[in-house]
């Protein structure tokens, strides 16, 4: 009897089909065979549905809505400056370097630290830190909600936080407050999380654009730092989102670029590429010390006996001694980036803006207070620009700050094409896209070798998350069913007694649990387990033995498909809570083989022999006169890494 229990199902029967049959199939089967016949003609390089065009609808009208909150936050920010600094009811954005309060402008950033920290402890915690790293926390943990007060309390804190001569930028805020406006108004829909993710970082992507007039970075910001994919589900809604807000900004701020530079030339020699490497090599330094710097000052501020409402204040103390050394440190300093870019500072600014903005900014961040970072990195880089114009070739005024900053917010953000596309478009300098390139990659790397993560995902990390930023192919998608699945596998006959397997199926050495009963046909009639055969005997007696196997079988059965990709054969074992499945021929359901959880290992097996295994195709006798490939054998013993099983 244990000979009938061992029916071989081999590899090339998957795909001879069963004529004249008509087999007695469960709706739960037809159910499925539809799907997988619908998944083969969908299945394609993109997964995307017409649910896209309801999300980009609602896209377009929070892309436009956060260019008016981006112009809320910056009337907002000016007015703050000159309510604290000149006493004067007033929105126009100036800078707090021109005023006349003496050693009195010390306590305006305490005043307005104290004001944060208020807010932040009895309004929401969420409005502490520079946006980026809250709106990714948003995504990854809460589901992609964000509460309504955020929207609120974010931009009034920042613009609190700026405006009393915090040394951040406001990039940052609007970021997180597009966001929250993003989320608020997905929240008021029947959406998924993921849909929600999608509007929430559209009205990120939004606000970004209105503020810097930056559309396509502000879109590759999206995808490099929130998104976390590369999908038209969530890339043209976002994109749509920016290009309105781009739009809107033109009437309500006007046209970009916030910082013309002139004319750089084209043509750039190797000396001057060579020193673009070295640009890039020296940003990933700064970078990288930046990065330490603002997170030992966390860490200090984490050892003081007292709650963490006071710590802004010690660091307004800090913003108010810096900006009594060097005014030009307070604020946004757009005024000071332009000047670095038109070439026209002294070196005692660049002095000035490396070293007491670095040391308030640093200070200022760790303490917990609200504001960005991309305007002081753009600062920063532009003054490290300014040192290296004095011995690097002249390729004209302005060249090395703007190659530098590009490199600072590469190396800084590890976001290396935000931050090309993001100088060309606060510049429309199209002739330095050769030399950002070649600076932002290397401090990219610099930072990536030197460094675990980055200023923004180390907050995250920070608060016990973690994410990848590597985009790759996922090799459960390349993947299918048939290449993976069991087929030297026990099926039992559905036409025989129970009886007659009692004592094959009592084996111990059968390690098979799941056990598909098949017609003579071939044709799946369900499938059953040893368990459930065991449950049956102790409720109903030996009277179960003498039923037919097709009596006892669960005909509700969660199947696979041969031609069906492993990812969606996992999101099926997921969404059943199954851990084996048997893959039948949509079609008829003749029954192909069994697949498990522990055979989708072989996916990722695969993957990693990609990534482990060396071994040298061609020699260099190859070349010579004679000379032949080296054969397979040859080429497994050079394997510096066996193959993963």
């Amino acid at each position: 009897m244990e000979e009938r229990l061992l029916l071989l199902v081999q590899r090339k029967d998957w795909k001879k089909g069963v004529d004249k049959i008509q087999p007695k199939v469960s709706p739960r089967g037809l159910e499925n065979a539809k799907a997988a016949g619908r998944h083969q003609q969908e299945l394609g390089d993109f997964s995307t549905t017409l649910r896209v065009l309801p999300i980009s609808a609602l896209a377009v009208v929070i892309g436009a809505i956060c260019a008016f909150v981006a112009l809320a936050l910056l009337r907002l920010i000016g007015l703050f400056t000159n309510v604290f600094y000149f006493g004067r009811w007033s929105s126009a954005l100036v800078s707090p370097a021109g005023n006349h309060l003496g050693w009195y402008s010390i306590l305006v950033p305490v005043g307005g630290a104290f004001i944060i920290g208020i807010m932040a402890r009895y309004g929401s915690e969420r409005i502490r830190g520079h946006g980026i790293p809250e709106a990714i926390e948003a995504i990854l943990i809460n589901g992609s909600r964000v509460e309504p007060k955020v929207a609120l309390l974010k931009p009034l804190s920042s613009a609190i936080s700026i405006g009393s001569g915090g040394p951040f930028g406001a990039e940052g805020p609007i970021i997180m407050t597009g966001g929250a406006f993003g989320s608020m108004i997905a929240q008021l829909f029947h959406l998924t999380s993921a849909e929600r993710k999608t509007l929430l970082v559209a009205g990120a992507a939004g606000g970004m654009s209105a503020t810097f007039a930056s559309p396509v970075a502000a879109v590759l910001l999206a995808v490099e730092l929130l998104l976390f994919e590369w999908k038209p589900r969530s890339l043209v809604p976002v994109a749509l989102a920016s290009a309105v807000a781009a739009v809107v900004r033109r009437y309500i701020l006007g046209f970009g670029p916030l910082f013309p530079v002139p004319q750089h030339p084209l043509h750039i020699g190797p000396v001057g590429l060579f020193g673009c490497a070295l640009v890039g090599l020296l940003a990933g330094v700064l970078s990288a010390l930046l990065t330490v710097s603002v997170y030992a000052a966390e860490d200090a501020f984490q050892k003081l006996p007292i709650h963490w409402m006071w710590w802004p204040m010690i660091g307004g103390l800090a913003i108010g001694l810096g900006g009594m050394i060097f005014p030009q440190a307070l604020g946004v300093g757009y005024d000071t980036i332009g000047a670095l870019l038109q070439g026209s500072v002294t070196t005692k600014v660049i002095l000035g803006v490396l070293l007491v903005k670095w040391f308030i900014w640093a200070v200022s961040l760790g303490s917990g207070t609200s504001g960005g970072v991309l305007a002081p990195l753009l600062m920063m880089g532009g003054a490290l620009g300014g040192i290296e114009a004095m011995f690097l070739p002249n390729e004209g005024v302005g060249f090395w700050p703007l190659v530098s900053m590009g490199a600072i917010l590469g190396g800084t953000m590890r976001s290396p094409f935000t931050s090309i596309v993001f100088a060309f478009e606060l510049t429309h300098d199209a002739n330095v896209f050769l030399p950002l390139l070649v600076a932002s990659v290397v401090a990219h790397a610099f930072t990536v070798l030197t460094l675990k993560r980055s200023i923004l995902t180390e907050k995250v990390a920070r608060r016990g998350y973690h994410l990848s930023r590597e985009y790759a192919v996922d090799p459960l998608e390349i993947l299918f069913a048939r290449e993976v699945m069991r087929t030297n596998v026990a099926v039992l006959p559905a036409a025989s007694s129970l009886e007659e397997f009692h004592n094959a199926l009592n084996d111990h050495r059968q390690s098979q649990r799941l056990l598909p009963v098949v017609d003579d046909h071939g044709i799946l009639a369900g499938v059953v387990t040893r368990g459930d055969l065991h449950q049956r005997l102790v409720q109903e007696g030996e009277a179960v033995l003498r039923r037919r196997l097709c009596e006892l079988v669960r005909r509700e059965t969660v199947e696979a498909f041969p031609d069906e990709p492993l990812r969606s054969v996992v999101y099926r074992m997921a969404e059943k809570q199954v851990t084996r499945m048997p893959v039948v021929e949509p079609d008829t359901r003749k029954f192909l083989g069994l697949i498990a959880l522990d055979d989708l290992l072989k996916a990722r097996g695969r993957h990693l022999e990609e990534e482990k295994r060396r071994e040298q195709v061609l020699s260099l006798r190859f070349f010579l006169p004679g000379g032949t490939a080296p054969d397979r054998t040859e080429t497994q013993e050079q394997t510096e890494t066996p193959a993963a099983p």
